[in-house]
């Protein structure tokens, strides 16, 4: 009998030995992203978490859950390593899986198809749900309320992308389950806080935010530099005073809805009658309907403190160097010796 008792005293250890061996970590710096599909069970996901090296046995990780009650599984992706045990596994197996954040990037200069592309490409919300909030008008109405710097221009009919020039251009975190309205609401209180301090010199000018983000958004793509932008906004107001038209390509290619460096426009695209295209004889003294991009807080200090001086003419070189004149002899000529030297940029 004690033979008996000393056996089984044996037997128990040894069982007790592999069971902490199986169900301890399998080790190593293995980490992946576990998917828990519709309709599967705690104890089917057996044999995927053997395959992902994330468990010793399917043997002992079924002895496991049938010994203890468990919570119901959530669908979702959770992060599993091999560092973890067999128990901890289960435990975050069956417990919700956390939110995950997503990290993007909207640059400067760009308009809002980029926008609802970088949205669409990281956070899975379908371009057309984007459209149609930009479009919903008792959304952008409660807008209005929320921010000061949007106003009725947003509700004009008129506008390719309502909030175009509005979403301040800037890295942001999201959580993975974000809807198109938490992407608008972080990137509006972000351009709140980014214009705030210069609310005084947007009510000081003569222009409404609107414009100054119409202008801004230009500026940013017509020239690089600080001393560049805030020589090119002078001589987009110069002109706006003495009637002429802007004249801007970078708003005959948002007009045409073509991005710069994708193709040459066709004639008929240049001298289109359309509200964002400057180029137009029929916008002589006007902006375009809103803005083309999203512009850079640069940008926008320039138009807010523009140079003042007599020019009515810039271009750049391929360098992006801005070149400033006061009439169009003297642009013309630049021109000609910006080709000569081959600084002339060719689309």
């Amino acid at each position: 009998m004690y033979l008996t008792f000393l056996s089984l005293v044996v037997i128990g250890i040894l069982i007790g030995f592999v069971y902490v061996y199986y169900t301890a970590p399998v080790g190593g710096t293995a980490a992946i992203d576990f998917e828990v599909k519709e309709g599967e069970s705690l104890s089917s996901l057996g044999s995927r978490l053997k395959e992902g090296n994330l468990i010793k046995s399917t043997f002992f990780y079924k002895m496991y859950i049938k010994s203890k009650k468990h919570g119901p599984l959530t669908v979702g992706t959770y992060s599993l390593n091999a560092k973890q045990s067999l128990v901890q596994i289960v435990d975050t197996l069956t417990s919700p899986p956390p939110t995950k954040t997503v990290r993007i990037t909207f640059k400067e200069g760009k308009n809002m198809r980029y926008v609802v592309s970088q949205i669409t490409k990281n956070l899975g919300i379908p371009e057309n749900e984007i459209y149609a909030k930009l479009k919903d008008k008792n959304y952008l109405s409660m807008l209005k309320k929320q921010y000061w710097f949007i106003t009725d221009a947003v509700l004009n009919d008129g506008l390719y992308y309502s909030l175009e020039g509005y979403l301040y251009p800037d890295t942001y975190d999201f959580k993975s389950t974000a809807t198109i309205e938490d992407v608008f609401t972080k990137l509006l209180n972000n351009t709140k806080k980014k214009l705030d301090g210069y609310k005084t010199s947007f009510e000081a000018s003569s222009y409404s935010v609107h414009q100054i983000l119409t202008l801004a958004s230009m500026t940013e793509l017509e020239a690089m530099t600080v001393s560049d932008r805030k020589g090119v906004a002078g001589v987009f107001m110069n002109r706006l005073k003495q009637g002429m038209t802007l004249g801007s390509d970078v708003t005959t290619y948002y007009a045409a809805k073509i991005d710069m460096g994708d193709r040459d426009l066709y004639k008929s695209e240049i001298t289109s009658a359309n509200a964002y295209n400057t180029r137009s004889a029929t916008m002589a003294g006007k902006l375009p309907i809103g803005p083309i991009c999203n512009p850079s807080l640069s940008a926008i200090t320039a138009v807010l403190d523009p140079t003042v001086s007599t020019y009515y003419y810039f271009v750049a070189d391929k360098n992006k160097k801005v070149y400033f004149t006061k009439n169009g002899t003297e642009h013309n000529a630049i021109i000609a010796k910006l080709k000569k030297e081959g600084l002339w940029y060719q689309y």
